[in-house]
């Protein structure tokens, strides 16, 4: 009789990503007990809770779908500007039903007055890039098709993102410019651009619990291309011709890690007279607004998010004109 084989765990990310020797991932929390809430999965509701209701869809041509709907004001249009929401990770761990996603969602629900769309994207390492690309894009066409339902403003459709998921935000911009997909504005928020060389700003800035050193150098081998480096265009984009694209609102830490090469991307988009607008963030790293503990706890951090989410406001307002 043969003896089933007992995985061995070969490695583990930052209490993140739990990696075993027969290729199988976990992504079980395994950090500090005290955050874990913030991986917890928030069910849907289709009551109005603190002003938004939350549903999931599944569609036949694009990955599972989780929409967070404001409940309507008076003053609200008819139809509300979609926001595509693409969420951090590295490629390799979040959904956007986690207790911290669901906390940005339904806020920038109800600041933007939008109805946010985000896709339950494939993982690495069982699903390498493109394959989370390749789901947003998909989910792109699904919201451009009309599938955010009536409601839904399919001519004002921003796409979001943070961390890795702003990478998604530029590659699947890039898609759609040369699919002739509308799009009327695009958000990365302090993406995930490197080289395989250290940049200064990786050796010096601050780690935090949202982006260390060694999460970034063990997702990205985990998510690129079989062979490829952090080189790779999905995660170094600079040096590559660009089409014309939607209006940017570009997003970035003062203390982030990577604020190196994504200030390189923001230069080589200025001189390629493409329309992006800086925002920085002074004073706090990688994804700060995701850690709900400093948010409520620090008033740095609570002031920056809310300066953060009215500058997402403001974009969206200022380019919400139905094409």
């Amino acid at each position: 009789m043969a003896l089933l084989h007992e995985r061995k765990m070969i490695d583990q990310v930052s209490g993140w990503l739990t990696l075993f020797d027969d290729g199988s991932a976990d992504r079980t929390w395994a950090g500090p007990p005290e955050v874990k809430f913030m991986t917890d999965a928030v069910p849907p509701h289709a009551n109005f809770i603190d002003g938004i209701a939350v549903t999931d869809v599944t569609p036949s041509d694009c990955p599972k779908l989780r929409i967070y709907i404001p409940e309507r004001h008076e003053t609200d249009p008819e139809k509300l500007p979609v926001l595509l929401h693409f969420h951090g990770g590295g490629f390799c761990i979040s959904e956007p039903d986690w207790y911290m996603y669901y906390a940005v969602y339904t806020r920038l629900a109800r600041e933007c007055r939008a109805i946010v769309v985000s896709p339950y994207l494939r993982l690495a390492p069982e699903h390498r890039l493109p394959a989370a690309l390749d789901d947003g894009a998909a989910a792109l066409r699904w919201a451009a098709g009309g599938g955010g339902g009536g409601g839904a403003d399919s001519g004002r459709i921003f796409l979001v993102g943070d961390s890795s998921g702003g990478n998604i935000v530029h590659q699947v911009a890039v898609r759609a410019a040369a699919e002739g997909v509308p799009v009327a504005g695009a958000i990365p928020v302090h993406p995930g651009f490197c080289r395989s060389g250290r940049s200064r700003s990786e050796i010096e800035n601050p780690e935090t619990p949202f982006l260390t050193l060694d999460m970034m150098d063990k997702f990205l081998a985990l998510a690129l291309p079989e062979g490829a480096t952090k080189d790779h265009p999905f995660t170094c984009p600079m040096g590559t011709a660009l089409p014309e694209l939607a209006p940017y609102l570009y997003c970035v830490a003062e203390e982030d890690l990577m604020w190196d090469t994504e200030m390189e991307f923001y230069e080589e988009m200025k001189r390629e007279g493409k329309e992006v607008e800086l925002f920085v963030s002074k004073g706090v790293g990688h994804s700060f607004y995701l850690n709900k503990i400093a948010v409520e706890m620090d008033p740095v951090t609570a002031a920056r998010t809310e300066e953060l989410f009215r500058r997402i406001k403001e974009f969206v307002n200022k380019h919400s004109v139905s094409v």
